[in-house]
């Protein structure tokens, strides 16, 4: 499946929604754009959880192109596709490999966010690649969390390191940066104990883990990666600004993209946040990963409704 593919099936909830309500705006051949469309236009978008700022963008778009207008499906939908394309772009940003030795990869975010699957999805990930992986079981107070994360090394052939249960995670850091430098690794993912963005004395903890990181190697973590849960829509926004203070993400993966509608959550983060949205998890198997790209994202999402409309001519 392709990377577009991927996009489609991750966004088809969304999509479906979107397809539904849009239509419904236009049952007859043309619309006229008035103060009555943009409010309709408006609550729809809204559904989609792409945020109070976006979604007036958008609204100011389309207002500025066609109004006092009667215009077709069609030439709205390139007028929001060109405007969200504007709002999405970001530059490509994978992972920022060392320069040398291992690159190490500090994930973070708050209980049930996906943190675990979406660990064991970049690691297949660069095995596929051909790259070496140690992961580090940092969620030391969650027995159920090392032992999934276990079972993930062990299917996919990759190192891991353990700390003892109640084991501080700055200490499984450590040792984990620390076989990756013995074992010659190329890249090394460090797991750390779900949080909420609240419990400052947690966060404090991201600090640490960081710390112990860099006695091994100093301009480690290359990538710090924050798993937000699609599913929880605008909350992942508060979550976002909370851990980018206090460790310096570098960007986040969204997981379970395919378990909403509010896929418009990425538009929102994206605004709010301003952090490149790196990776999307587009289903529950190791291998629905899915590299972030802002166009892929427009077009999936609006797929569907080109698709039935070019049918219906």
């Amino acid at each position: 499946m392709g990377l577009f593919d991927k996009f489609k099936r991750g966004l088809n909830k969304t999509a479906q929604i979107l397809k539904t309500d849009v239509r419904d705006l236009f049952k007859n051949e043309g619309r006229l754009i008035d103060e009555t469309f943009l409010d309709e236009m408006r609550a729809i978008l809204f559904k989609t959880d792409m945020g109070y700022e976006s979604v007036e963008q958008i609204v100011e778009e389309v207002a500025k192109d066609f109004r006092g207008r009667v215009v077709t499906l069609e030439q709205v939908m390139a007028t929001w596709k060109s405007k969200l394309g504007e709002l999405m772009a970001q530059d490509e940003t994978p992972i920022r490999y060392a320069e040398s030795g291992p690159t190490v990869i500090m994930v973070c975010g708050v209980n049930g966010a996906g943190k675990t699957t979406s660990i064991a999805k970049l690691a297949r990930m660069f095995t596929l690649e051909g790259k070496s992986v140690v992961l580090g079981a940092g969620d030391t107070f969650r027995a159920a969390a090392v032992e999934q994360l276990t079972i993930w090394a062990d299917r996919l052939g990759v190192g891991i390191v353990r700390g003892e249960p109640g084991a501080h995670p700055a200490s499984v850091a450590y040792k984990a940066t620390e076989q990756a430098l013995a074992t010659g690794a190329d890249v090394c993912i460090v797991d750390t104990a779900g949080r909420l963005q609240t419990q400052k004395n947690l966060m404090a903890e991201l600090t640490k883990i960081q710390g112990s990181i860099r006695k091994q190697i100093p301009e480690g973590p290359h990538e710090v990666l924050l798993v937000l849960d699609a599913t929880t829509g605008q909350n992942g926004i508060s979550q976002a600004q909370n851990f980018t203070e206090a460790v310096d993400c570098t960007g986040i993966v969204l997981a379970k993209l395919d378990g909403t509608a509010k896929g418009g959550v990425v538009v929102a983060i994206r605004q709010s946040v301003g952090l490149p949205v790196k990776y999307v998890g587009v289903g529950e198997q190791a291998e629905d990963l899915a590299l972030f790209k802002p166009q892929d994202f427009v077009d999936a999402l609006f797929a569907d409704m080109e698709e039935t409309t070019a049918a219906e001519r």
